[in-house]
């Protein structure tokens, strides 16, 4: 039956529960503006920034009105068209006789949708137009997380550009004793050239972390719109961020949950019922029209009793031989939507899988911290104690310089455990579609049902059924 295709049956394999946890059983699910639970001031601004100017959200914006543009389009054979007309004729014969002629009138047509072409292509625009409100929402998700993991990068940036500089530093108090140490006959050449190889190998490190900073900065400048130049952050310690703990729910409310999988859905429905565009197109079409009019030679009996004019009338128009072609439309048609629901069920499993990856990460990285920040703890010991040691004579110089190194690994690899652990929450947040500011299905309907009503169509007049759960 041409018209009212149903989605196919996307069976998908949706696990009861997730294997891995991000926080304990009575974490809360993500807030709509999670990123606050960072508890930074500047990320904050940073994001509300980029959600108000960036743009990329711009032109995913702007791609939402000219879908739902094309859904009122799509919405008005559905209604009568009424059209109106007048003209005034004045002609001339050969040998000076002329006449007037004076017409005015409405002219009606309206389309018999008796095989559901129409209403098929308006629900088809109704779900692009959601899609692309979907899309948008993808796009401002994917935009405040690059902004949050980029402003990540800039701390992280920072935090080893101090360690670099504060290296440096202390590597060159310790030359500082070792020449007045070689000034007094007690150590050699050799460990005075030892310990300026290092401050040397210290201070070559700090510029490419500095271009590192300005480049995290400029991308951070870039998703705000700004321009890079004179565009600062303020930044601060990576260990200052506070790392918020959520749920990840269920595996089928993320189906509801996750911007993408909506859109590929909505584009599965819209696929859905050009099939049965293409079916009603083998079949007849019947248009009845409708005019009423005047019409004279004398323009102050236009509008009188005597000059009008009616006319009803009724075609059908339908193919006969067509060589195949809307057969062949059918089974294009029938394969776009083969194609969209492949897609469909591709990125629901990719979604499940993003939470299932989010979550490990985020229990290897807090596992890992602990153990970091003990070794880090003991690591700041032993480079003190081999200080005093070697200022007493009671160890060699070696010892400092290996307690110094092991301090600047254990300081780096602290802080990318952090950055990765700051990161994996983001991932989580992504993964399982931001804030929840509403239920799962709340969050499914609202914009087919904002788009419907601006589309003019009823709510409840055939709507596409979903994907099967």
């Amino acid at each position: 039956m041409p018209g009212g295709a149903e989605i196919p049956a996307a069976q998908l394999d949706v696990p009861p529960a997730y294997t891995a946890q991000a926080g304990p059983p009575n974490a809360a699910p993500p807030a709509p503006d999670w990123w606050r639970g960072f508890r930074s001031r500047e990320l904050s601004g940073l994001i509300d920034d980029a959600q108000a100017v960036n743009l990329d959200i711009a032109v995913a914006t702007a791609q939402i009105i000219q879908a739902e543009a094309q859904a009122r389009i799509a919405g008005a054979p559905l209604f009568p068209s009424v059209t109106g007309n007048a003209s005034a004729e004045e002609s001339a014969r050969p040998g000076g006789t002329g006449q007037s002629l004076f017409s005015t009138g409405l002219t009606a047509s309206y389309i018999l949708d008796f095989w559901g072409k129409n209403r098929a292509t308006l629900h088809a625009a109704i779900e692009t137009a959601v899609a692309s409100r979907e899309n948008r929402a993808v796009v401002e998700l994917s935009t405040i997380v690059a902004v949050a993991t980029t402003y990540f990068q800039v701390v992280a940036s920072q935090d080893r550009l101090r360690i670099a500089n504060d290296n440096v530093a202390t590597a060159q108090r310790v030359l500082d004793v070792v020449n007045s140490q070689f000034k007094a006959g007690t150590t050699s050449q050799l460990e005075v050239s030892q310990q300026e190889s290092v401050v040397a190998t210290l201070r070559a490190d700090i510029p490419p972390l500095e271009l590192t900073l300005r480049q995290d900065m400029a991308t951070l400048a870039v998703l705000v719109a700004r321009a890079p130049e004179g565009f600062k952050v303020k930044g601060g310690s990576i260990a200052e961020l506070a790392i918020p703990r959520v749920t990840p729910g269920l595996p089928a409310e993320l189906l509801n949950r996750r911007p993408d999988v909506r859109q590929a859905e909505a584009e599965l429905a819209s696929a859905t019922e050009l099939i049965g565009v293409a079916r009603a197109e083998q079949f007849p079409t019947l248009t009845l029209t409708g005019s009423l009019g005047s019409i004279t030679t004398d323009a102050s009996n236009l509008f009188s009793s005597g000059s009008h004019v009616w006319s009803l009338g009724a075609g059908l128009v339908g193919p006969i031989l067509d060589g195949g072609r809307y057969r062949a439309r059918t089974d294009q048609a029938v394969a776009r939507a083969k194609q969209a629901e492949a897609a469909y069920r591709g990125v629901v499993q990719g979604a499940f899988r993003d939470v299932s990856d989010a979550l490990s990460n985020i229990r290897y990285a807090r596992a890992t911290e602990a153990d970091l920040l003990e070794h880090l703890q003991q690591s700041r010991e032993a480079l003190r104690l081999s200080r005093v040691r070697y200022e007493r004579g009671y160890s060699p110089f070696l010892e400092v310089l290996d307690a110094t190194r092991t301090l600047n690994d254990a300081e780096l690899t602290f802080i990318r455990n952090r950055q990765n652990y700051l990161s994996y929450t983001v991932d989580l947040m992504n993964s399982l579609g931001g804030g929840w500011k509403s239920t799962g299905d709340e969050a499914r309907d609202e914009s087919r049902s904002s788009v419907r009503a601006d589309a003019g169509a009823p709510l409840n007049a055939g709507d596409p059924k979903a994907p099967t759960r």
